[in-house]
């Protein structure tokens, strides 16, 4: 063999040999981060440079064309879900975010999917929106906190009120918080995929799941008085009967200026009217008015007095209060007993659900609305369902 073809020989070797060496090296994978869900895409460049230094993840998703929240807030969950299955987004820690009129969606969010977050921050805004829905329930906030900082006059009083309600919130004032404070405050939260307990309501079956157990058919004559509804009241929308006029949330006062009229407007006042006493009583400003209008309960005659230029004019109308629809609502509440080796259940308006049970929960005992299933021995998911007062269970389909 001359020194040519073995020189070329060698060559083909060492080529070979850096191959397979190169194939024996494991590959690096990303390391799972925690993720900022961002209900505002527009926001997304300032996440990026608030969690680069911390080396999260940030998704987000665009807005649908006719600007239905629920069906962005699962594409948002989908895209969440692309990011854990790549392997760069940790499951336990995601956390929604969002500032500003989006701070309000976070509160929303959490109420129709309680299970897919650790936690919520809102920063700015007012929940005030979430809540006059109807669709925000205190129950879906017991495993997942959500922190709302703002500087609002009036915030801290309904923060409060929500809290009383029952909604896991922590209020804090945004003057002076860090960026370093709100990612210790959502890092001290992770989300456990089998929380040993569970609390859902819902108003709707395509936002019905609640960790290992999913509601699937549903009957509002199926009552639990143990069960009572959580949801968190909106105002009563009541308004003064003076036509679709317009004032500044924020007008100082004293009273309240008419800043604008809807087009072919017939009513009693004029832009540029100062309402300056309600049934006698002064108006301070827009912010009293509105507390006074929110503590109506039912329709009710009332008198204005109004400033226009140098007069001072009588206006009699009334306070009216629309009518709402009741809510009908189901909700499950969940335990695992691990001293018991027992499942509990207990559900409203639910004649029907999967059950996803966890290999260190078996064996055991499952007891639904004082039904019983003994001896549970196989991990997996089940469908349950209650027929003719005995409880039934079988493979998820």
């Amino acid at each position: 063999m001359t020194s040519k073809s073995w020189s070329r020989r060698s060559v083909l070797v060492c080529a070979i040999s850096l191959v397979v060496c190169a194939a024996a090296q494991p590959v690096e994978r990303p390391a799972k981060a925690p993720c900022i869900a961002l209900l505002d895409e527009t926001d997304a460049e300032r996440w990026q440079v608030w969690t680069r230094q911390v080396g999260w993840q940030v998704v987000s998703a665009p807005p649908e064309p006719d600007a239905n929240i629920d069906r962005h807030l699962q594409t948002l969950a989908n895209k969440v879900d692309e990011g854990v299955k790549s392997g760069v987004v940790d499951p336990a820690r995601v956390y929604l975010a969002g500032r500003g009129q989006a701070a309000g969606t976070v509160f929303y969010a959490i109420a129709r999917m309680p299970d897919r977050w650790a936690a919520g921050v809102a920063l700015g805004g007012s929940p005030k929106s979430a809540i006059d829905t109807n669709r925000v329930f205190a129950a879906n906030f017991t495993n997942t906190p959500v922190l709302w900082a703002s500087s609002g006059a009036d915030d801290q009083a309904l923060a409060d009120k929500l809290k009383t309600a029952g909604v896991n919130l922590e209020w804090r004032s945004s003057d002076g918080l860090t960026n370093s404070a709100i990612f210790n405050w959502l890092s001290a939260h992770t989300r456990e995929e089998f929380p040993a307990s569970i609390d859902c309501e819902t108003n709707s079956p395509a936002f019905a799941s609640c960790y290992w157990i999913r509601m699937t058919k549903f009957d509002a004559n199926e009552r639990n008085d143990v069960l009572p509804a959580t949801l968190v009241p909106g105002d009563s929308g009541a308004a003064l009967d003076l036509g679709g006029f317009g004032y500044k949330a924020d007008d100082p006062g004293p009273g309240v200026t008419v800043a604008f009229l809807p087009e072919k407007y017939s009513g009693p006042l004029k832009a540029g009217d100062r309402l300056v006493a309600l049934d006698g009583k002064p108006i301070e400003n827009a912010r009293q008015l509105v507390r006074t209008l929110t503590q109506a309960v039912q329709t009710r005659p009332a008198v204005v007095m109004i400033e226009r230029l140098k007069d001072r004019i009588r206006i009699e109308t009334r306070i009216v209060v629309p009518r709402r629809d009741p809510v009908i609502t189901a909700r499950v509440k969940a335990s695992h007993l691990p001293d018991f080796h027992q499942i509990e259940i207990i559900t409203r308006a639910v004649t029907e659900m999967n059950l996803v049970v966890p290999p260190a929960w078996v064996p055991g005992d499952l007891f639904w609305n004082g039904l019983s299933l003994e001896n549970l021995k196989t991990a997996g998911c089940y469908t349950l369902k209650i027929e003719k007062e005995l409880l039934r269970a079988g493979p998820c389909q």
